[in-house]
């Protein structure tokens, strides 16, 4: 099954094509274009072309198109999460979960179009300002090339497709290459709607061609990017004077307070640390338990991974499958070792089994293993003991990100010490640092990104902020 590039309100063929195959069965699903350079540079024209059209919608027109996105997407709620576990091995429970959260994400982007606005400046608050009034007003910033990951390939499309929508932009669309299924999908979806002819255009094909082609095009105004830090750095690089959102990496940290009651947060942690393969930016990866709980929690936090059931993503009860690619099984398996060698303790799990890596649990992990001070991407969670608050928090601090992290504590002084001295984009109080919902500011510090998503936000980085001064003399 051939799926071709969707550029200018059409559909048209790659000058050559990839295999594209399951995670999970390895077997070929589909054949995906490989754009070329004169098919990325066709896409941006048919931007910039369409970009007079789209600035000119009011704002009620711009929500009205999301809102028939929405419709759309809740009418093929279950094809489109089928098309998330086919291509990314996401269990099918998971991917349920987000084809609901997409179809939240961009009735929020619907929202957000009727609620962008500037303010009014006392501009007369100056010695020479006397009678003359002052506003800001925001405008679409023009072309967006947006390149998008693999683990969350419909959702983490809409951070980026909603809010440029919202806002008055054109897009041209990157998928991540394993997951290019849902993009074409969405594609099928926004033609339907009332979305002017080439304000969406859809490439597919390798980061080294079509990223960054899309980078370095001078009729691109903004790239927004998800994905791992390395390829962020060189993105922005690359792209000189344009605008960069860069969304990166992550190894974040839950802080578990003594006299917290552990049977009401087992499930939380497992959830946290193992939901899609732990392929989750801010999948739960650290955990520091004061020493008065750790045994308690060890125990209860093994019974639990341990029940998890592996297999078919396509099974709806299957909580872990495979891995996006064999090469990131392999480097799973060799950091477990790696870390087991320098002293840690593995507590379950760390065997590969039909090819799916079993949830992994590691003690006494020490800060330079790579399971620790990297993002590993997978179902892997260190547990290490802290004797207070103060040191968990150094534990944390003690890496080269900052997205988010968690506190379970019923100490307001402890959770006001983590509030202030946490180096993170969130603090997450009484609950897992992988909590997010989709109209909070998302983002972080460090090498874990630039920017803030969340649509009120993303907007605000997809617009120009126009002063207007108006001189009543």
């Amino acid at each position: 099954m051939r799926k071709n590039l969707y550029i200018n309100g059409h559909w048209e063929e790659g000058e050559n094509y990839s295999e594209l195959k399951s995670p999970y069965s390895r077997e070929v699903i589909a054949e995906i274009a490989q754009a070329s350079t004169v098919q990325v540079n066709k896409a941006v024209d048919s931007a910039q072309e369409a970009f007079s059209k789209m600035k000119r919608l009011s704002s009620f027109e711009r929500s009205t198109i999301l809102d028939q996105l929405v419709n759309l997407l809740t009418a093929n709620k279950d094809k489109a999460a089928e098309i998330i576990s086919l291509e990314s091995a996401k269990p099918l429970k998971f991917s349920i979960a987000e084809v609901d959260r997409t179809i939240e994400t961009y009735k929020f982007a619907a929202e957000e179009a009727k609620r962008i606005s500037g303010e009014v400046l006392p501009i007369d608050a100056a010695k020479n300002g006397v009678n003359k009034i002052g506003f800001t007003i925001h405008e679409p910033i023009g072309v967006i090339a947006a390149i998008t990951p693999f683990n969350f390939p419909m959702n983490l499309v809409a951070h980026k497709v909603g809010p440029a929508i919202a806002a008055g932009n054109t897009i041209v669309l990157k998928p991540a290459s394993q997951t290019p299924l849902s993009a074409i999908f969405l594609a099928e979806l926004l033609a339907q709607t009332d979305l002017p002819k080439g304000a969406f255009n859809l490439v597919t094909g390798s980061g080294r061609v079509v990223g960054d082609a899309l980078v370095e095009h001078e009729k691109v105004k903004m790239v927004t990017f998800t994905g791992s830090p390395e390829v962020g750095k060189n993105i922005k690089t690359k792209a000189g004077l344009k605008r960069v959102s860069l969304e990166l990496g992550s190894n974040a940290g839950l802080i578990i307070d003594k006299e917290v009651d552990i049977d009401s947060i087992i499930d939380k942690c497992v959830n946290a640390a193992f939901s899609n393969q732990g392929q989750v930016c801010i999948s739960l990866q650290r955990i520091y338990v004061h020493e008065q709980i750790i045994e308690e929690f060890t125990r209860k936090f093994k019974e639990r991974t341990d029940q998890l059931v592996l297999g078919d993503p396509l099974d709806i009860n299957t909580d872990i499958s495979a891995l996006i690619s064999e090469g990131d099984l392999s480097r799973a398996k060799t950091w477990i070792d790696e870390a087991i060698t320098e002293g840690a303790v593995l507590t379950t799990g760390g065997v590969i089994e039909n090819q799916v890596l079993r949830p992994t649990i590691l003690s006494n992990v020490g800060n330079t293993s790579k399971v620790s001070c990297q993002e590993a991407f997978a179902p892997v969670v260190t547990v290490n003991k802290i004797s207070s608050v103060d040191e968990a928090i150094q534990q944390i601090n003690d890496s080269i990100f900052g997205l988010q992290a968690g506190i379970f504590t019923n100490n307001i002084a402890n959770a006001s010490q983590a509030i202030k001295h946490l180096e993170v984009g969130g603090v997450i109080i009484n609950d897992v640092p992988t909590f997010r919902v989709d109209h909070m500011p998302y983002g972080g510090v460090k090498e874990s990104g630039n920017c803030r998503e969340g649509i009120k936000y993303a907007i605000e980085e997809m617009t120009e902020l126009k002063l207007v001064v108006w001189n009543h003399n």
